[in-house]
């Protein structure tokens, strides 16, 4: 019944620990064996995600800077891509020089910042990437970029976000992946516009899609899909929203789905009735 399952990582198909688990794993391999379509839909950068594709053994175009960028494994195919306006991009360096935030900005999947900081470093090591330091951002920014992301205090992200969203909501795409993260992209550049692509792409039909996620980033993906599905520690909106809510990430959540909808005959009156709810489901 469904052919591509696009899952987020950080939060869904990761656990805290930014692991997957190895049954997790198997279930994955056994589904692409059984035919299905399994790709990544993530914030991070493709290289990041090409790490982790390559360890889940899956050759097939990756959802990457919140729906940015998709781009095939093996980097021969580039088959969307929105970059933000470079005035907006200029703007967003300007703020967070006069706030004193910190920001880091993506260009040709290079990860840069203006200033080396504990901030920076951290990211750098839990996605498993290379950093450069360009104290002038604005000269990157005139050239266009994949993404900005902002990495704060949580309130103090809320606030910017709501500051952000009454000045450059028309232009970009503005949302968190995470308490301390608030990314912008371009206004066309969300998962379910990426996911959208794809399936038509691979001729795939938006009711044979399974979107997995858990945060706000992740809304248009599950909203797009033909089933929408929350992890167990998504937030309340993204729960509210979905069609079905699933185990936590550290409680093999996906593995979970993939057993239910994908390796086992599905009945599709057997979840009807789990629809929005807020309680997880019994193995």
């Amino acid at each position: 019944m469904y052919k591509l399952v696009a899952i987020d990582l950080d939060g869904t198909l990761l656990t805290d620990d930014l692991m997957i688990s190895p049954n997790t794993v198997t279930a994955i391999k056994k589904a692409v064996e059984a035919g299905t379509i399994v790709t990544i839909a993530t914030g991070r950068m493709f290289s990041s995600a090409k790490l982790i594709a390559l360890q889940l053994g899956i050759n097939v175009p990756l959802i990457t800077y919140q729906g940015a960028l998709i781009k095939d494994v093996n980097e021969k195919e580039v088959i969307y891509e929105r970059t933000v306006p470079p005035d907006i991009a200029q703007k967003l360096i300007e703020i967070s020089r006069e706030k004193k935030l910190h920001l880091q900005i993506y260009q040709d999947d290079i990860l840069y910042s203006a200033v080396e900081n504990d901030k920076l470093i951290a990211y750098s090591e839990a996605v498993k990437v290379p950093y450069r330091i360009e104290p002038n951002l604005i000269k990157l920014a005139q050239k266009g970029v994949t993404k900005l992301l902002f990495i704060e205090e949580p309130i103090v992200l809320d606030h910017l976000q709501n500051e952000l969203q009454t000045l450059f909501g028309k232009y970009a795409h503005i949302a968190k992946s995470k308490k301390h993260y608030l990314e912008i992209t371009h206004p066309e550049a969300n998962k379910g516009s990426a996911l959208l692509c794809l399936a038509k792409k691979l001729g795939i039909d938006r009711s044979e899609i399974i979107g997995i996620g858990d945060n706000y980033n992740d809304i248009e993906l599950i909203e797009t899909a033909g089933l929408g599905i929350a992890m167990g520690n998504a937030v309340k909106k993204v729960k509210a929203m979905a069609d079905y809510t699933t185990f936590t990430n550290n409680e093999e959540g996906v593995l979970h789905v993939l057993e239910k909808f994908i390796l086992e005959p599905v009945n599709t009156s057997n979840y009807i009735e789990e629809k929005n709810s807020d309680s997880l489901p019994t193995a």
